[in-house]
């Protein structure tokens, strides 16, 4: 099993959303964070100073069975690409166990679709 986390832009979260659903990856955790960027510059935007160092994105967290781990990847870097600095990026860690609060089973039959 695998944990996927996706940091993305705000502006790119409603395509991703659609894109995971519509390729059957029916179950992530997602959250609005702020981070500091490497690019750090004042800009002014009407007449109000602000620093762009303080970024704001969504963080998508997905925990997948192995033969899916490819195919999420792909949406992610396809749907959340936009070529500028500051897409995001994409980090995948190790799951040891997996367990169902409800049915006390474990692995990664507990990911499995139960329709």
């Amino acid at each position: 099993m695998k944990k996927i986390e996706a940091i993305i832009r705000k502006t790119k979260f409603e395509e991703v959303k659609e894109a995971l659903l519509t390729s059957d990856i029916n179950w992530f955790e997602y959250h609005d964070v702020h981070g500091i960027g490497q690019s750090r510059q004042e800009r002014i935007y009407r007449g109000v100073m602000y620093s762009t160092d303080v970024i704001e994105r969504v963080a998508i967290t997905i925990v997948c069975r192995d033969q899916f781990l490819e195919p999420t990847i792909k949406v992610l870097l396809e749907v959340a690409h936009t070529g500028e600095v500051g897409d995001g990026r994409i980090f995948v860690s190790d799951v040891l166990e997996t367990y169902s609060i409800r049915t006390g089973e474990k692995g990664d039959t507990v990911l499995r679709d139960k329709k």
